[in-house]
């Protein structure tokens, strides 16, 4: 509700909490839209239950747009909003403090379910 007080970081995490938001987010910020098939495919071992609701949850916070296409078959497809866009920057910033922080732990900073390092 406007104007409720929530701590800033207990805001991030119920926007990009869970095991499944920001990859999905990964792999939409390339910028093009991805079929939920593809998204699918790059995550693995997402069950499609999951899936789905990651994506509503993602498009009712207003990161992710979901557009439907009235074709046979039809189909549709999933993009980063103008808000999902911004938020790109300090995720980036957040990843690139992990890399940091594993290397120093000898870690081997490798994302195999959104395919990026």
């Amino acid at each position: 509700m406007p104007g409720s007080a929530i701590c800033p970081l207990k805001y991030l995490a119920r926007t990009f909490g869970g095991k499944w938001k920001l990859p999905i987010i990964c792999i939409l910020a390339d910028m093009s839209p991805k079929r939920y098939s593809a998204i699918k495919r790059r995550l693995g071992s997402i069950t499609g239950i999951m899936l789905s609701q990651s994506l509503k949850e993602l498009e009712a916070s207003g990161l992710v747009s979901r557009k439907e296409y009235s074709e046979v078959p039809p189909h549709v497809e999933y993009s980063l909003t103008e808000r999902g866009k911004g938020a790109i920057p300090m995720l980036t910033a957040a990843a690139q403090w992990a890399i940091s922080e594993m290397e120093g732990e000898g870690l081997s900073p490798y994302c195999g379910e959104c395919n990026n390092a």
